[in-house]
């Protein structure tokens, strides 16, 4: 099962968990999707859209089992990225971990990035 990726400040996940679901982010209503990455283009997403914040949360999401909502759509340079049009259940959610700063400013990501479930 194919994994994609949503990279999330802490606050706004707390609110999710709240809710039971997630509605996105304020770039994702603004877009009219919630924007994801793969494992392939998670850490340039952190590079261009979350240059030196920190408290963010990497978020795994099993892309089979948003359905049609999820559609892989060219964005940066003509790739195709996943945009989900509806809300994210939390259902779907695989794992939820720390996106800490490292001390060059960078985000440090978990050692091997699955790009399937059960893949280390």
């Amino acid at each position: 099962m194919a994994l994609v990726y949503k990279i999330c400040p802490r606050p706004l996940w707390q609110e999710a968990q709240a809710l039971g679901r997630f509605i996105g982010a304020p770039v994702d209503r603004a877009d009219g999707f919630i924007h994801f990455s793969t494992a392939g283009q998670v850490a340039e997403t952190a590079a261009r859209h979350f240059a030196g914040q920190d408290d963010l949360l990497l978020v795994a999401v099993e892309a089979e089992a948003l359905g049609e909502a999820l559609r892989f759509e060219p964005s940066r340079g003509g790739a195709p990225f996943p945009h989900l049009y509806g809300e994210l259940p939390l259902s779907a959610v695989r794992s939820v971990v720390d996106l800490p700063l490292g001390t060059d400013g960078r985000h440090v990501f978990p050692h091997s990035l699955p790009a399937k479930v059960g893949q280390a």
